[in-house]
């Protein structure tokens, strides 16, 4: 199958099927070439597979780098909120010929591999330890006042 531009496979695959907005795409193709990069380094440019696996570790990472804490929003306002989800992206554009694909690729790649969601909150999550050395004091009940201004008294 002839490579097409990517701008162009991204309007075909999205007037198929519109569940996931023009960046989802932007960003799979982004963590792609950085992925690309750091698992082959100098390596010809030809052999640029990358396996589920070791894009879903990619993901995760660029997504943590780009938006932090908020990149689980950011990933379900583009549609993207399993792993799933991102196999999904990156077989529409391998059936449009945007990118190539190995024997071994399957969707299943990306099917119930890692929790999307555990992984992008899991470095702003509490830990237990956090959690149990906090001590909860007690907030005394304020009084009842109703519509009455705060006097000096009470503050």
């Amino acid at each position: 199958m002839q490579k097409i531009r990517f701008d162009e496979a991204v309007r075909l695959v999205r007037k198929k099927d519109d569940r996931y907005q023009i960046d989802a795409y932007r960003f799979l193709r982004e963590v792609l070439d950085i992925t690309v990069k750091k698992l082959r380094g100098d390596e010809l440019i030809e052999h640029r597979h990358v396996s589920g696996p070791e894009l879903l570790d990619g993901f995760i990472e660029h997504a943590h780098s780009e938006y932090g804490s908020m990149a689980v929003i950011v990933l379900d306002s583009w549609g993207i909120r399993d792993s799933e989800d991102v196999g999904n992206v990156v077989f529409q554009l391998i059936e449009v010929g945007a990118f190539g694909k190995s024997e071994e690729d399957s969707p299943a790649d990306f099917s119930g591999k890692i929790d999307l969601q555990q992984a992008l909150r899991g470095p702003y999550q509490p830990t237990r330890q956090v959690l149990a050395a906090r001590k909860v004091e007690e907030v005394p009940e304020a009084p009842p006042r109703g519509n009455k201004p705060v006097t000096p008294t009470e503050a």
